[in-house]
């Protein structure tokens, strides 16, 4: 069998299985699309139900924050269930159950199926942090942050595809997007049934498992007792919350702002990914020569405040090209922090909690992006459509003053 040769911090021969890798690029690709198609559509399968643009960006919210509610409590039991029982057979259920959401959020007919939808995808969303683990498994400590870059293009890849294919296909029909996000993520489970391997070797399996472990209040309690993690996750979380507030008003502020349709509003969300494409393939391996993952995650967060700038300024002056410009900076920070940050956590622990951590890691960002979009629904209708953007400023401010602070985590 093929294999890339690498040798780990005690100089022990390691090696990546080929296969292993493949799935778990092809994995996030299609995961990227299957998620992204959707984006542009929302508000507008949305309309017909409510014809208010204050209500719409209100239930639009929700939709986004029921499903991140459902990945909360879901991230912990599904990844430490993958520390017990291998990650391949849940990464197949999540995924097959992640098809099932999305047709039933694109058969619509009434506000409850559509949140029925969300609720279905939400419960196996939590697969994130499992395929996080998968790679974790796979690839030795000292090349993981690398590798999280690779995954980080790939996912660009997928985002540049899916929200432009997605706004295409609404010209068909809005919930033409949904059934074929549902269509590529069953061909991606047709795919790791005969072609993927198990990564999590059974001598470094979980031995048992215990109430605390599923439960996401205690994980998240004993995730945050811990002072390798603390400041970590506690500074992510609040640059997690503007993210999820932003990604779900983006379409109901440039329908409302602007007046774009859905495949205008798909462009915008490829640009993401372009920034993906763009970081991983040119600037992170400079970056990854020069600089420590803290200090490219506090780059990456200080461009994500100079983006947030721009886009509440574009609101301001409904003028369109500062929100273009805005997005491009926004995507580059966002682009840079995440590889560097799922470097730091999966390096914190060893193979035997790469699970548990990765889905505690998920389960925070799910409650962040449960309570982003909602304060973000509420203050984008109360106080205008720029103040999502001022919210993002301030609380990644915060976040970096966190983060700066001496960490003990191996940076």
């Amino acid at each position: 069998m093929s294999i890339f040769r690498s040798h780990n911090e005690q100089n022990t021969e390691q090696t990546i299985d080929k296969h292993a890798l493949l799935f778990g690029l092809i994995s996030v690709f299609l995961c990227g699309i299957g998620f992204s198609i959707i984006a542009p559509v929302v508000p507008f399968l949305v309309q017909p139900y409510i014809s208010n643009p204050g209500e719409q960006a209100i239930v639009v919210t929700l939709l986004t924050s029921v499903y991140a509610f459902c990945v909360f409590f879901a991230a912990p039991v599904l990844g430490t269930l993958s520390d017990k029982y291998g990650r391949r057979p849940l990464l197949l259920v999540c995924l097959l159950g992640s098809a099932i959401g999305y047709f039933v959020f694109g058969i619509g007919g009434a506000l409850w199926v559509l949140f029925a939808g969300r609720i279905i995808e939400g419960i196996t969303g939590g697969s994130i942090g499992t395929i996080f683990a998968y790679f974790a498994d796979i690839i030795p400590p000292e090349q993981r942050t690398k590798y999280f870059g690779w995954v980080s293009a790939v996912v660009g890849v997928g985002t540049v595809i899916g929200p432009t294919l997605g706004g295409l296909l609404a010209k068909f029909g809005y919930s033409v997007p949904m059934y074929f996000g549902a269509i590529i993520t069953l061909l991606n489970v047709v795919y790791g049934f005969f072609f993927m391997p198990e990564s999590l070797k059974k001598n470094n399996r979980l031995k048992e498992i215990t109430f605390v472990r599923l439960n996401p209040f205690t994980q998240l309690a004993n995730l945050l007792s811990m002072k390798i993690l603390r400041r970590l996750l506690v500074s992510a979380f609040l640059l997690w919350i503007p993210n999820g507030s932003l990604q779900a008003v983006f379409s109901q502020f440039t329908m409302h702002t602007f007046s774009w349709k859905p495949a205008l509003i798909g462009l915008m969300f490829s640009i993401m990914g372009v920034q993906d494409i763009i970081s991983q393939g040119f600037i992170m391996p400079k970056l990854l020569k020069k600089l420590k993952d803290k200090q490219i995650a506090i780059l990456g967060m200080v461009s994500e405040i100079i983006g947030y700038s721009l886009i509440a300024l574009s609101a301001l002056f409904s003028f369109y090209p500062l929100l273009i410009a805005g997005m491009f900076i926004f995507g580059f920070g966002d682009s840079i922090f995440g590889p560097s940050f799922n470097g730091m956590l999966s390096n914190s622990v060893d193979s035997s909690e790469q699970g548990r951590i990765q889905g505690g890691s998920q389960s925070i960002q799910a409650l962040a992006r449960m309570i982003g979009p909602i304060i973000g629904g509420q203050i984008y209708v109360s106080l205008g459509s720029s103040a999502p953007a001022f919210m993002g400023m301030i609380l990644i401010a915060a976040a970096i003053l966190v983060l700066y602070k001496r960490t003990h985590v191996n940076v």
